[in-house]
Order: C-alpha cells, then sequence, then structure tokens
C-alpha cells in the first residue's frame, strides 16, 4: 500500500513539475517575442501602442496554465495580426501539423475545394458549407483574426483559405470537434448536399497522397518543355504578337541575369509588339531580381511601349511580387489587369525572422519601409478590375487571361 502512494505521489509531482516547466518555457517565449521584436522590426509600434501589446501579451501571460500550445498560439497569432504589417506574422512552419488532404479557395464568394484526394474526385469544385456543424461564414470570420502575412483584405482572403485545412488550428478555434477529422458539409458543383469526413494527415502524408486539382488555363498559351524552371518561363501566346511570361518566384541573382538575357534574345528575335508578365501567383521574393527581368525588357525596341505591356495581378500577389507589379507600371508603362496584390505598394517589407527557444515557433518582422506609389493604396490597384468567375473556372478557363489576350493584337 505505501509502495502504490509513493509511485502516486511521484506522477503527480511530475505532473506538476512538467506543467511548471512547460509554463516557464511559454513565459520566456513571451518575452524573447517581445524582446527581439523591439529590436529588430524597423517600427514595431507604428500601429499598435507599447502599453496595449504589453497588456495583450500579460493577458497570454496569465492563462497559460489553462491553455493548450496550440491556444496560446493562437493568441499569439491574433496579437501579431494587430501589430499591422504583413510581413510580421507567427510561422507554423516549425510546428508539427496535421491537415485535411484539400485545397480551399474563395471564388465568386463561394468557398470551393479546388484540390481533393483522387479517391475523391467527385467533390473538386464543391462549395464548403460548415465544418462540424459550423458554418462557413462564421469560419471564415474566425480564421480572419488569426490569419498571418495579412496586409490588405485581398491577402486576408487568401491566407484564409491556406490555414483552413489545419486541424489543430480549426480545433484550437473551436471550429472543430477533434484536432483529427471534421465532416465538411459541401455542395457538389450539381447542387447535391452531402457531408464529407476526413482526416487531418501528417505533412509527410499529405506528401504522398494523390491528388485531382481544379485547374485554369488558356488554350493560347503553352508551356514549353525545356523550361529553365517551373515556377519562371516564358512562351509565344497563340495567334498574337506577343509574348506570355509566366513569374510566379525567384531565381537566384546569377540565375535571372542569363533567363533574362535568353527573354530578350527570344522576343527580339520574335519581334514581340506586346508582352503579358503574370505576377498572380507570384507570393514575393527579391524585388531587385524582378528589376533584372525589367531591365532585359526594357531593351526589347520591338515592343509597343504606348500600350502592349500588361501585367496581371491577384491577392496572391505579395511581398516582392507586389513591388514589381507597382514598378512594372512605372518602368515598363504597363497596364495592370485582375484583382488588387495582397501587400500594399507603401509599407513594411522586407522580412528577417528569429525562433522562440522553446515552442521553435517562427517569428518573422519586417526591416524596412519601401514607398513605391506617391498615393498609398491597399494592394496595387488594377488599371483594368477583372476577377476570376466561378462560371470560367468550373470549365477550366482563365477569364482573367483571356480578357488580356482579347484586348492584344
Amino acid at each position: 500500500m505505501k509502495s502504490k502512494l509513493v509511485i502516486a505521489l511521484i506522477l503527480i509531482s511530475n505532473v506538476v513539475l512538467a506543467q511548471g516547466s512547460r509554463t516557464e518555457q511559454w513565459k520566456s517565449d513571451l518575452t524573447s517575442y517581445h524582446q527581439a521584436l523591439e529590436q529588430n522590426h524597423i517600427d514595431l509600434y507604428h500601429q499598435i501602442d507599447r502599453a496595449e501589446l504589453e497588456k495583450e501579451l500579460d493577458t497570454i501571460h496569465d492563462a497559460i496554465e489553462h491553455l493548450s500550445d496550440w491556444a496560446i498560439a493562437a493568441r499569439l497569432m491574433k496579437l501579431t495580426r494587430r501589430i499591422g504589417d504583413g510581413h510580421t506574422a507567427v510561422s507554423l512552419a516549425n510546428w508539427d501539423t496535421h491537415s485535411f488532404p484539400i485545397g480551399v479557395e474563395k471564388i465568386s464568394n463561394q468557398w470551393r475545394l479546388v484540390k481533393v484526394p483522387t479517391d475523391q474526385s467527385k467533390m473538386l469544385g464543391a462549395s464548403i458549407e460548415t465544418i462540424d456543424g459550423i458554418k462557413i461564414s462564421d469560419i471564415e470570420q474566425k480564421l480572419s483574426h488569426v490569419a498571418q502575412y495579412v496586409e490588405n483584405s485581398y491577402s486576408e482572403v487568401v491566407r484564409i483559405g491556406s490555414y483552413m485545412p489545419i486541424g489543430e488550428l480549426l480545433h484550437a478555434l473551436s471550429i472543430t470537434n477533434s484536432p483529427k477529422k471534421a465532416v465538411f458539409g459541401l455542395r457538389t458543383i450539381a447542387g447535391k448536399e452531402l457531408s464529407l469526413t476526413l482526416p487531418a494527415i501528417s505533412k509527410t502524408e499529405l506528401e504522398q497522397r494523390k491528388y485531382k486539382f481544379l485547374n485554369v488555363t488558356s488554350e493560347a498559351i503553352v508551356k514549353p518543355q525545356d523550361a529553365d524552371f517551373e515556377y519562371l518561363w516564358y512562351s509565344p501566346i497563340k495567334d498574337k504578337n506577343a509574348t506570355y511570361i509566366r513569374f510566379d518566384s525567384y531565381p537566384r541573382f546569377e540565375e535571372m541575369v542569363p533567363f533574362a538575357e535568353k527573354l530578350f534574345m527570344y522576343t527580339t528575335q520574335n519581334q514581340s509588339e506586346q508582352l503579358v508578365i503574370d505576377l498572380r501567383h507570384n507570393g514575393g521574393g527579391d524585388l531587385y531580381i524582378g528589376l533584372v527581368l525589367a531591365n532585359a525588357l526594357n531593351l526589347v525596341d520591338t515592343v509597343n511601349w504606348k500600350n502592349g505591356v500588361y501585367v496581371l495581378t491577384s491577392g496572391v500577389t505579395f511581398s516582392a511580387g507586389a513591388s514589381n507589379a507597382a514598378l512594372f507600371r512605372q518602368l515598363l508603362n504597363a497596364t495592370i489587369v485582375g484583382t488588387p496584390t495582397g501587400s500594399n505598394p507603401t509599407g513594411y517589407q522586407d522580412m528577417g525572422e528569429f525562433v522562440l527557444p522553446n515552442s521553435k515557433l517562427r517569428i518573422t518582422y519586417s526591416k524596412r519601409l519601401f514607398r513605391l506609389q506617391e498615393t498609398s493604396t491597399n494592394g496595387v490597384v488594377p488599371d483594368i478590375l477583372v476577377k476570376p468567375e466561378w462560371n470560367a473556372y468550373a470549365k477550366g478557363v482563365d477569364n482573367v487571361l483571356e480578357e488580356v489576350i482579347n484586348r492584344l493584337k
């Protein structure tokens, strides 16, 4: 009897020590979070004052013992949003997350499944109505407060879609009953209502799954098989004296230079009169590498520099992508087409980072202030506003790109 009592006391003691250790670790991380941001951010209190930030940190500090790690992270994400710039954020990249095997995008005001496992291919394009009985509008509202890398309403929608599949986050926000599975209430393209139970699986399992995607394309553009990069390539536009440039991400400087030289030779030899630079999937990188591309294109004398250059943007266009869109408008006299960019042409950018020592959350922050427009706007505002339309999307047609192609000669 005595030995059982001793064992019980030891177990209780271990639990208390573990809880105490966890609490102290989180308290230490909150201190590190505050100190490192004050030390490194170019202007930490440009939108939230110091007293307000410290008060919220104290609130999280006092609640640690009663919150799960994910609930603490969610509160820290919510606080970080209030700092007010898209490059200051809490990244979950270092955490062991489990996600539902889907991709979600808001199209024509409906949250749609644009990526599903191949064995659920019939669900592709279905709209999400509920998750575990919670209405999608309420889910969107809850996620909007914690979504990171948000600078305006356009990037907020994009980020909400990227966070919606994360099981632990949905559970921490009291959206789902479990972090490991959820029931999705769907409405198929045919209008049929049904439910789909999905497990939240590890990153490794996600990579091993096979998926069906809802993609949009244009028959006038074919990606070359010998493209140097998956994320940066060019091709002719069928029946038009024009070159299409897909610019999703940034290579290294020493890689961009030869690419830009080849693009210059191609457009010159083909006497391209019009250019379409697609930045809709460009989430950022080094804007100065983008200027190497602009410099090469500027040397092409066959281009109609009065009204022959178009740049496509969307809410995904962020950071350097948005900066390059604004600069291409100035340097290449480009007409911007699409929807506003996810980050603003005047704002805090150029990202640094540090990792909290115990939780391993990665915290990013802004190091510079860029002013790329005389007038501050929410996003780089297009000259021609064209939104993706579900009727076209459902048929695999890129209506934004088609709008530009129809304007070409």
